[in-house]
């Protein structure tokens, strides 16, 4: 409700009438933006998912509707955008082992923050060459990406040294001996491991393929800016999108980092000259293309039909 009531206020104190004639104007450039390059960008975090497994076992049909479904709740409760990594993995229960679906989704969680890790590295170096020294944007994004990369750092490491099996013997101290439960967090601590020891062509092309996808949100950003008739380059385009990507990591407590994320907005925008109206008629739009892929994922959630669990498999000599 705090971000409902942040944005709310943004939109007042910057002449509403303008904000919303502007995206009135786009008429059928806004259902370009819907789409463009929005689906581009599912494809290849749907490819980023599919290398996070140790070996081919879920079809990239499944894959892809069952992200899309996550992503809904990801992007709409708030569950610090882990929510909805749980229903990809029970979604996709009867194609693998839920062992191996649930290491799958913590694999690309690592990736798809690492691949957003070297796009915002890519946006600092851009803000840097393109002039922005000495600013407060570049202090922002520099104190960002050390915060962004000792946070990662820990996160691999947690994972390679049985996170769930901490989470395992915790709950033992405190009285709660779920058997079945422990026994799976172990077979997924056994799964990261073997991911990470033996498929580094795997977690390369992850990575790859999720910086790709954050990528593409530098030409959605150029792509709005010029159907709302504020021309930019894509250098400035990729320095916005690389300091909102931040934003969202920084706030990945709130659901979809409402009102923050159109705050930050503004102060980049004030960086390039743009007007605090141009910067929330572009978030609108951002937001209008967010919700329309939420009622997608949420139509693929209630279409999606999980086969019958499978058993684990057995584990290897």
């Amino acid at each position: 409700m705090l971000g409902v009531a942040l944005l709310a206020a943004l939109v007042a104190q910057n002449d509403p009438a303008v904000v919303l004639a502007s995206i009135a104007d786009l008429h059928w450039r806004l259902g370009v933006v819907l789409f463009f390059p929005a689906v581009l960008v599912a494809l290849f975090d749907t490819l980023g998912w599919r290398y996070a497994f140790l070996r081919e076992a879920v079809p990239f049909r499944a894959l892809a509707w069952a992200r899309l479904a996550g992503e809904a709740f990801n992007m709409t409760t708030p569950t610090a955008a882990v929510g909805g990594e749980a229903v990809k993995a029970w979604l996709l229960r009867g194609y693998a082992p839920l062992d191996a679906t649930l290491a799958s989704v913590i694999v690309a969680k690592t990736t798809i923050t690492l691949g957003q890790g070297l796009f915002f590295l890519v946006g600092v170096v851009v803000a840097w060459e393109t002039g922005l020294t000495g600013t407060a944007l570049l202090y922002a994004m520099l104190w960002f990406l050390v915060i962004e990369a000792i946070a990662l750092g820990l996160f691999v490491l947690v994972q390679t040294r049985g996170m769930l099996g901490w989470t395992g013997r915790l709950l033992e101290r405190v009285g709660i001996r779920p058997a079945r439960v422990q026994e799976m967090l172990g077979r997924v601590d056994e799964s990261l491991g073997r991911f990470y020891r033996t498929a580094p062509g795997r977690l390369g092309l992850s990575i790859w393929f999720h910086f790709v996808a954050w990528f593409l949100g530098s030409v959605e950003t150029w792509l709005i800016l010029k159907f709302l008739g504020r021309e930019v380059s894509l250098a400035t385009a990729t320095v916005i999108e690389a300091f909102a990507t931040g934003i969202k990591v920084a706030t990945f407590l709130v659901p979809a980092s409402l009102g923050v994320l159109e705050g930050g907005f503004v102060a980049t925008a004030a960086t390039f000259g743009l007007s605090a109206t141009t910067a929330i008629s572009f978030s609108l739009v951002r937001r209008l293309r967010e919700a329309a892929w939420v009622a997608i994922g949420l139509v693929a959630f209630a279409a999606m039909r999980p086969r019958q669990s499978r058993a684990p498999d057995p584990p290897r000599s």
